[in-house]
């Protein structure tokens, strides 16, 4: 393993996402520190790490397979995702940040619904919990299975082993530094990506004799490859560029607007953060599309990708660098994975903490206290998820596939609206979030006209807001006045 150069890189990398979580310890003196890093991060922070926690493997070998496969066709989702990412930094980014503060201090989303609407009963809070632990544990899962495929893949372990080794290091630094290690071992994961995805289509393009060059050589392959509509309606366009609509209502991406130093590094963090996702799936669409010119020049390589597609980036690592290179680089696909996986273990603590057993069971319980029941969430939250991994072909991991969809549906327009719409209720919320899951398990499921779900799923979750707001009593005069101190903060600051 050690005469291995990529290897002595993983191992390098794991060591040091630990050793940041051992710091991250020493700067955790609270429950709030422990969960939202104190509402401490800076801009540059803020801005990787959730770019970091949004981009799983799918980023490295999801996107750069398809587009190996398809050409440009496959980069309409890129798009809609960057168009997403800076709606939801100008429209819901400083708002959240001031009104989770100035609404008891809230911790978690379901904590902001329940005292945004003060919902006394904590209808909100238990549907938003429960929505939240069911999707993340599938979603955590899913994380364990891909980090266990490359740790399978790359020390050429049995699968029940990489398993519990892919899934240590990560609950490992969670554990030990909760949100400010997740959100500091994000950056590094970020840098590395994004460094990872513009030198690689840089190293092909080089080796193919320039952009031009490399372009012809892909317009040989199929001129079809170069075409943005091939295989697409455009009702499928539109789905595609739907997905932007997932960013207003995963509570990982928000959770990190929430935890910002302060609403005036917000402008900053979204110029920072939208050029990362611009650089990131840029390159991204590049490996795939460079890298089926590549293949084409060396037919001799070609079989290394014939059989999993989704490899062509860590064939390509592998073989346009020297190994020590190559190791960094494939680490970015481990970082994709870790950081994802990291965020939502912690979110997942975070609720059964904050939103079950300090609501429920120990209002009064001590901050010391807070943070070991927190860690101790963070290991009870990886057993199920590693549980669910033993099984790699699990019928619960295909759920995965619209959980983004159900995010988006079920909180997207709850978070969006309590925001901007000084009217809406408590019944309003209710019926957003309730319809918003419903219409997307139901339209997954007949998939109607071909349209993904999560287009009707916002639409009528909004049109469930709206109604049910009307039709309920005003909100209270401390609700009102609570909104307009927020709105005339963001507007004072804007």
């Amino acid at each position: 393993m050690f005469s291995n150069p990529t290897a002595v890189t993983f191992i390098g990398y794991l060591i040091l996402m630990v050793l940041v979580g051992v710091f991250a310890y020493y700067y955790t003196r609270n429950y709030a520190d422990f969960i939202l890093g104190g509402r401490s991060l800076g801009g540059f922070v803020t801005a990787l790490s959730v770019g970091a926690s949004d981009m799983s493997g799918w980023l490295l070998m999801g996107l750069p397979g398809a587009v190996f496969l398809y050409g440009i066709s496959q980069s309409w989702i890129a798009i809609g995702l960057i168009i997403g990412s800076w709606f939801n930094w100008k429209l819901v980014a400083a708002r959240l940040r001031v009104y989770t503060e100035k609404a008891h201090n809230s911790l978690t989303l379901p904590d902001y619904l329940s005292h945004r609407f003060e919902d006394k009963k904590n209808v909100l809070r238990i549907i938003a919990a429960a929505v939240i632990l069911i999707f993340f544990t599938i979603y955590c899962a899913s994380g364990v299975v891909a980090g266990a495929r490359l740790f399978e893949n790359t020390f050429q372990m049995d699968y029940q082993t990489a398993l519990i080794v892919g899934a240590a290091a990560t609950i490992l630094y969670v554990f030990i530094g909760g949100f400010l290690a997740v959100s500091w071992t994000d950056t590094i994961q970020a840098s590395i990506m994004c460094i990872a995805l513009i030198v690689t289509p840089i190293a092909v393009m080089m080796d193919a004799g320039g952009f031009t060059a490399t372009t012809e050589r892909v317009a040989a392959i199929s001129p079809s490859m170069l075409n943005m509509m091939e295989g697409h309606t455009v009702l499928g366009v539109i789905s595609l560029l739907a997905w932007g609509l997932g960013y207003f209502g995963q509570p990982h991406i928000l959770v990190r607007f929430m935890a910002a130093k302060s609403i005036k590094v917000i402008p900053n963090a979204r110029r920072v953060g939208t050029l990362w996702m611009l650089f990131c799936l840029a390159g991204a669409v590049a490996v795939g599309f460079f890298g089926s010119a590549y293949f084409s020049m060396h037919p001799d390589t070609a079989g290394l990708v014939k059989e999993n597609h989704e490899r062509v980036f860590i064939v390509l690592s592998s073989l346009l660098f020297n190994p020590w290179i190559a190791g960094l680089l494939m680490s970015a696909i481990l970082a994709a994975v870790m950081s994802t996986l990291s965020c939502q273990l912690l979110v997942c603590s975070s609720t059964l903490t904050q939103d079950f057993y300090r609501t429920y069971l120990r209002p009064n319980a001590s901050q010391r206290e807070l943070v070991w029941i927190g860690r101790t969430m963070v290991l009870a939250i990886s057993v199920v998820a590693v549980w669910l991994a033993s099984d790699p072909t699990s019928l619960v991991l295909s759920l995965v596939s619209y959980a983004w969809a159900g995010f988006a549906a079920a909180f997207g327009p709850v978070i969006l609206i309590s925001l901007w719409w000084k009217r809406m209720t408590k019944t309003g919320a209710l019926a957003g979030m309730v319809i918003g899951a419903a219409t997307v398990l139901i339209w997954n499921h007949f998939a109607w006209f071909g349209i993904y779900e999560i287009i009707p799923g916002f639409l009528f979750a909004t049109i469930g807001i709206i109604v049910g707001s009307l039709l309920d009593k005003a909100p209270s005069e401390s609700i009102t006045k609570t909104f307009d101190a927020v709105d005339a903060e963001v507007k004072s600051l804007s």
